[in-house]
């Protein structure tokens, strides 16, 4: 009788450093959703240790000019000087098709650090993942099994990642045309 309503979609996004408790909470939220509920890695909750000293990164849907949601997240840490780490990307189901979240924040996170002084980034990519990452300038440095899935460690070729020194700001990606 009715037909299916199709889930809408934000225009634009705000992928940013979460600074606001609101934004912290729903990546908080959105890591348990995909990496405990979803991919059932963790009981329930994922946090760790890193949490403690990592940034987290938010993609925030936007309608005109009020962010209305997170909808997907990255955390990116300094391991030791120069040597930094991103890890629990997470896009939410609904958003996964848009087709930039994904990589923006990835770009938020590798150039964020680059203007922190970051000489070296890497990641523990899942397997299903590293397609995208290879097509971002990234390659594969080796393999570990995490949380009883193969994770590729991944480094981000820095030439492609200028230093980015406003990530409280960050800046707009759009919904792809697909």
């Amino acid at each position: 009788m009715f037909e299916p309503v199709k889930h809408f979609t934000a225009p634009s996004f705000q992928i940013k450093h979460a600074v606001d408790p609101w934004e912290k909470a729903g990546a908080a939220a959105l890591r348990r959703r995909v990496f405990c509920r979803e991919q059932g890695l963790f009981g329930e909750d994922d946090r760790d240790a890193i949490d403690e000293v990592a940034i987290p990164i938010v993609a925030l849907a936007l309608w005109g000019v009020y962010a209305d949601a997170v909808v997907g997240t990255v955390r990116i840490h300094e391991d030791a000087p120069g040597l930094w780490w991103g890890s629990r990307l997470a896009v939410c189901e609904e958003h996964r098709r848009v087709g930039a979240l994904g990589s923006a924040l990835i770009r938020l996170a590798v150039s964020s650090a680059h203007a922190r002084g970051c000489t070296r980034f890497l990641a523990h990519v899942q397997s299903q993942n590293v397609l995208l990452f290879r097509r971002l300038h990234w390659e594969t440095v080796g393999e570990v099994e995490l949380h009883g899935r193969l994770h590729h460690r991944m480094e981000a070729d820095l030439a492609h990642y200028p230093p980015f020194h406003a990530p409280q700001t960050g800046f707009l990606a759009l919904r792809s045309a697909a």
